[in-house]
């Protein structure tokens, strides 16, 4: 069959009902999906700050600082632009490196936040199907691993998820904190770090 004796057609821009494809959903799950996306946010600048302070702070011995120095500022670099699972990365190496720096409970707290991490990618790139009756939807959403996101999720989920992420970055300040450092930015208790690092 050729082109000629197809039937075609474009898509009625004009036509579009208001806030398409984005209209079947309460604004409420919206503004609750907004403020979930920008805590991972938060999350992600909470950990480009501990990379900065615990590499900051890590003892070297002598023979080590002229390479330390030198890989500092592309290290610190990375910790701005790198995605949220890179970050993750990079954060664990660097509480891995400082005395003292894994806690009881780093694996888990590690696990929580890469699972985080997966459930960020949905929200961030999932294609948002029309909610159920009940106003919960499954996005649309199959990671590189070819698994297909299969959880419906509704306001009482983003909410959660929301609070999970605060504390998750909350966890990812004390990390710095209970070395007795002042996390970066902050005007908490702790020996300064450095005035203004980021």
């Amino acid at each position: 069959m050729t082109t000629k004796n197809r039937e075609q057609s474009i898509v009625d821009v004009a036509g579009l009902p208001d806030q398409f494809p984005t209209g079947h959903h309460d604004p409420r799950f919206w503004e609750s999906l907004g403020r979930a996306v920008a805590t991972f946010g938060f999350l992600e600048e909470m950990l480009a700050r501990a990379i900065f302070a615990l590499t900051a702070t890590r003892p070297y011995e002598e023979a080590e600082l002229r390479a330390a120095y030198e890989g500092w500022l592309p290290k610190l670099e990375h910790a701005l632009t790198d995605p949220l699972g890179n970050l993750i990365d990079t954060y664990e190496k660097v509480v891995r490196d400082h005395p003292g720096g894994a806690a009881d409970g780093f694996e888990d707290f590690l696990t929580a936040l890469r699972r985080a991490a997966e459930v960020r990618n949905v929200l961030c790139h999932g294609s948002w199907r029309a909610p159920n009756a009940s106003g919960a939807s499954v996005p649309f959403f199959v990671n590189r691993k070819k698994h297909v996101f299969d959880t419906s999720i509704d306001l009482a989920f983003l909410a959660q998820l929301q609070r999970h992420t605060a504390e998750l970055s909350c966890a990812v300040i004390s990390s710095v904190t209970r070395l007795g450092w002042r996390f970066p930015g902050g005007n908490g208790p702790g020996r300064l770090i450095w005035d203004d690092p980021l």
